[in-house]
């Protein structure tokens, strides 16, 4: 049984159909990129498997279990993750408290303990504080837990929203065009993390416009065009796939990227 799976997921707004009849699956330790173009229905997509939308049609399962449409705070105490195009970090907060905001929704203790700062609570604190720590190693942002977000490059922000991320110990993590507004060196950075991150067993849904980078780290990639899957497989056969060609890799863009 997969990990996460996808099953006829479907969405209308407006009378526009804009993901249609799609399904796939993830395992462990697998990463998945969704592509297409501008439009195709990937962002869509994302929000209905992280609860963000409520699907028409289909259905959502995690590790078996049905959580269509399910909230995304549930999901992530069942162990989905995910990043969005747009960073949600407090650019005020340093680096660690953001870190540390991510172990928010794992913490089962009481508010009137943290108001009273009984030992459990502090304990906790301590806790979230050496897991943050350890992720921020693990992205690479360890020296830089004291500064203010607000002052990290871009690439260096999106390394601190996916450790947010890992601060829920997710099973699933979805990662919404985690490259997206980095140069050449950034974009490297991310790419090993999230083969990493892969690499502890974690499976990764991407949705990115990188086509180096997703033909790179990619074991499968799924292709939407006007919110209908055209095609699927592994990074060679898909690129291959004369429907991709024609909807997506055609473009001058994506024909540098194997050139």
């Amino acid at each position: 049984m997969s990990l996460l799976q996808v099953e006829g997921l479907g969405i209308t707004f407006g009378g526009l159909r804009a993901v249609n009849d799609v399904s796939f699956a993830l395992n462990p330790g697998e990463i998945v990129s969704v592509i297409g173009p501008n439009g195709a229905g990937k962002t869509t997509l994302f929000n209905m498997i992280s609860g963000v939308y409520q699907p028409g049609s289909g259905k959502v399962k995690l590790n078996g279990e049905d959580v269509t449409a399910m909230s995304p705070h549930l999901l992530a105490r069942r162990g989905m993750s995910r990043t969005f195009q747009n960073l949600q970090i407090f650019q005020s907060m340093t680096v660690l408290e953001n870190a540390i905001a991510g172990y928010h929704l794992r913490e089962s203790g009481s508010v009137l303990a943290d108001l009273l700062g009984l030992p459990a609570s502090r304990r906790r604190a301590a806790l979230a504080e050496e897991g943050a720590r350890a992720l921020l190693a693990r992205v690479g942002l360890e020296r830089a837990a004291e500064r203010e977000a607000g002052n990290l490059s871009y690439g260096a922000l999106k390394r601190l929203e996916i450790a947010r991320a890992l601060a829920l110990d997710p099973k699933v993590l979805l990662l919404d065009e985690p490259a997206a507004g980095c140069n050449a060196v950034e974009t490297e950075e991310i790419d090993h993390l999230i083969a990493e991150v892969a690499a502890s067993g974690v499976a990764i849904l991407l949705v990115e416009h990188d086509m180096k980078m997703v033909m790179r780290i990619s074991n499968h990639i799924v292709v939407l065009d006007h919110g209908e899957k055209i095609a699927e497989g592994d990074p060679v056969t898909v690129s291959r796939n004369p429907a991709v060609i024609a909807a997506y890799l055609g473009t001058e863009e994506a024909a540098h990227a194997h050139g």
